[in-house]
């Protein structure tokens, strides 16, 4: 016979809205449970709590609720009620229903507001919400425009919750149940019963792992068509997530064939095997289903993703076509404008940079490539001024808002970012720049080119107009994008696109010691670390051996806290950056930005969502693309403002521009004290400090080092084993990236 206990939520102790297990402390209101422990956790608990432990949707302090299950004696924590169910029972109390709606279960409404609504209806309160919540513009102090607001978000939250059951049925995790409400709506069950591998397609943060479970809840065989066809376009996707833009047939079957076999999880299983031949065939069958329907296309190299595959193939075409433009003639007066430039900025340029700038006017199309300490820059500027000596009227873009920051900077020219270049339309989402309305200019150059992938690219090149000119800056031996393809890479290897490449550092920048320590690990060599030193910085690189993660993860929140400020008079919060390989693991971006939070922002106003806390002047980073707010994958800010009542919190970007996030905004936000070494391609860092430990192994690589490294300016501190750092070196793939671009350009 199962236990049960009513009663007041007093505190949620743990939760977790991926899997949607909680451990909640509960008051028993009038409880009459079946088991003879209750009374015993009672009376030992001086303040008459319960603990109530199981995977149930999301409750809020002040909430009433009823929980069936049975009692276990916890080890640790003692006795707990284990929860089969929990639902959500209504106050009958003038009190408990004040408590209950200032508690969190009504979004946009704290202690002050609940007062209001309670005195306006009292114990009917519930029942007007329900029946008539257009009834709050009664309400006494209340706007109108604040109860249509709130009455709104009362319809919205009651059809989540009664979603969150069924859903709950079918064993979706609370936190996965919203988002599938948010992007479907009242057609959410509809989707999720008839169609449920379109969630792993369409919703951020399901895979074909969770889209499957739900499948097998509600009653898709494992050998059903639909099943393998979204295991074969699963496998797509990922592929593009990992920077490819096709794959050959047969091994695109055998990767599908691995996540289609219910026998062993995907992550488990040993890659040397091969899978077993029934789910190859399936997958085979299914590729030629999606071929025939157009939603895959063959091509020479393998099978792509039909959209991905049009994105490539436009974005060669508009290539050539503007390598082709016969109204594009090479510009004339281009020693004069070398020379001018050369005088008002007192810099005798070296003979390739003034090869590049030479290039640069010959051709319609151009790209400029190198290292650190080569001058680009220096040739970015010089292009600059031979465009406006050339009156042509050019714009300055880059990925990412920092990039655009920096690049303005560095010229004194207004830059932006390509999503701002090419004016999102959030309401359609996509852009209003195309060929149907071109961008209003002669010349473009865009730096950081390495960061900008097939997609992307090809918006932008549909936007340039007939007869203008394209410059591509950027690091061909940094990591390519985090989207698909190598654009940059796949442009200088078909050797149609004109080219110049910088090798020659120059004597200031050589003598910092990051631009040899990256020139070095290009090479294949180990950097040599800078000398202890009591002046300026300039370019010091430094680095600290650590064998054990537990050890590295310490050393480097030690450093970042205490030894840089000590030494160097930086801000640990805005001027150092920690570059880590992996998300997970002890030395991992989670783990490091919990611990750096601790010590860097221990206190201040705070919101919650699942286990992420944010507190005023934490750095955050945005990590997804959101048009309707124009905040963009990778933008970096630091909160500016929290809202504890709606759960809502404000940061603000480095460009200077304040972004509201709502409460289910905040799963699109990370901390960002550490982040990924792909997350900080285009940034620029005063100090970096790097972990590289022996766990990192399956990452380790020269290019993410070089890129690491690379992105300082001042001060780079290195920590981990020095295993880990030769392994890096050592390993020189190129990028392992199959594409198109390159065979479609020739």
């Amino acid at each position: 016979m199962s236990d049960v206990v009513e009663g007041t939520v007093v505190r949620v102790t743990y939760e977790n809205d991926e899997t949607g297990f909680r451990v909640v402390r509960v008051r028993p209101v009038d409880s009459k449970p079946s088991g003879g422990l209750f009374r015993e956790a009672r009376t030992r608990d001086d303040d008459d709590l319960v603990t109530v432990v199981g995977r149930f949707p999301a409750v809020a302090p002040g909430e009433h609720v009823r929980a069936v299950g049975k009692w276990e004696r916890d080890a640790r924590h003692g006795e707990q009620l284990k929860a089969e169910v929990l639902t959500a029972v209504a106050p009958t109390t003038k009190a408990g229903i004040q408590r209950y709606l200032a508690g969190g279960a009504f979004k946009g409404v704290g202690k002050q507001t609940a007062k209001k609504i309670v005195d306006q209806f009292g114990t009917d309160t519930i029942r007007v919400l329900d029946q008539d919540p257009s009834r709050l513009a009664e309400v006494r102090g209340l706007p109108r425009a604040r109860a249509d607001a709130l009455a709104a978000a009362w319809r919205a939250q009651r059809v989540v919750r009664e979603l969150m059951v069924v859903l709950s049925s079918l064993e979706i995790s609370p936190g996965l149940a919203h988002r599938i409400h948010r992007r479907y709506g009242e057609r959410a069950l509809e989707v999720v019963r008839t169609a449920p591998y379109r969630l792993a397609m369409e919703i951020w943060g399901v895979g074909f792992k969770s889209a499957d479970a739900i499948a097998r809840n509600v009653g898709i065989a494992v050998d059903d068509p639909q099943r393998a066809e979204a295991g074969v376009l699963h496998t797509l996707q990922t592929l593009a997530e990992e920077g490819h833009t096709v794959t050959p047939r047969e091994q695109l079957a055998e990767r599908a064939a691995r996540i289609l076999d219910p026998s062993t999880p995907p992550e488990t299983r040993n890659q040397t095997e091969p899978p077993d031949v029934k789910f190859v065939e399936g997958a085979r069958r299914a590729t030629t289903a999606l071929l025939a329907a157009k939603i895959a296309v063959e091509e020479p190299e393998g099978i792509a993703h039909a959209p991905l595959a049009m994105h490539e193939a436009g974005l060669a075409a508009r290539m050539r076509g503007l390598l082709a433009s016969a109204s594009t003639k090479p510009l004339a007066g281009v020693a004069p404008a070398i020379a001018e430039f050369e005088h008002a900025t007192g810099i005798a340029l070296a003979p390739a940079q003034r090869a590049a700038i030479e290039l640069v006017a010959r051709a319609p199309i151009a790209v400029v490539t190198g290292g650190p300490g080569v001058g680009k820059t220096t040739v970015v500027k010089a292009i600059l001024a031979l465009f406006q000596h050339g009156r042509l009227r050019t714009a300055l873009a880059a990925p990412t808002g920092r990039a655009a920051k920096r690049m303005n900077e560095a010229t004194g020219h207004a830059a932006t970012t390509i999503h701002r270049l090419l004016e999102v339309d959030p309401r359609k989402g996509r852009f209003t720049r195309d060929e149907t309305l071109p961008l209003d200019l002669d010349a473009l150059i865009i730096d950081e080119s390495s960061m900008v992938d097939v997609p992307l690219a090809h918006a932008l090149l549909r936007a340039i107009p007939q007869g203008a000119r394209l410059v591509l800056v950027g690091d061909v031996d940094q990591l390519p994008s985090v989207g698909p393809g190598s654009v940059l890479r796949d442009a200088i290897q078909s050797g149609v696109i004109p080219t110049a490449r910088l090798t020659e550092v120059f004597r200031q920048a050589g003598s910092s010691h990051i631009v040899q320590g990256a020139h070095a690990i290009l090479r294949g060599e180990e950097p040599t670390p800078s000398p202890r030193m009591s002046g300026p910085l300039h370019g010091e690189l430094f680095l600290v051996e650590r064998q054990e993660p537990e050890e590295a993860a310490r050393t480097v929140v030690e450093i970042v806290e205490q030894r840089i400020p000590k030494a160097f008079g930086l801000d640990p919060r805005r001027e150092v950056q920690v570059l880590v390989p992996m998300v997970r693991g002890t030395v991992g971006v989670r783990a490091l930005n919990a611990e750096l939070q601790a010590r860097l922002n221990p206190n201040g106003a705070e919101v919650r969502r699942g286990l992420s806390v944010f507190r005023v002047g934490d750095r955050v980073m945005q990590m997804r693309n959101d048009y309707d707010r124009d905040v963009f994958n990778g933008d970096v800010g630091f909160v500016s403002a929290v809202d504890a009542e709606t759960g809502s919190l404000t940061f603000r970007l480095e460009e200077g521009r304040e972004i509201q996030a709502e409460d289910d905004e905040l799963d699109e936000l990370s901390l960002a004290y550490a982040c990924t070494v792909h997350k900080s391609q285009g940034s620029e860092y005063p100090a970096v400090v790097i972990a590289l430990v022996n766990q990192h192994f399956v990452m380790l690589a020269r290019k993410l080092l070089y890129t690491a490294v690379t992105r300082a300016r001042k001060l780079v501190v290195i920590v981990g084993s020095r295993w880990a750092l030769r392994e890096a070196i050592r390993d020189a793939r190129g990028e392992e990236r199959r594409t198109t671009l390159a065979r479609r350009l020739r």
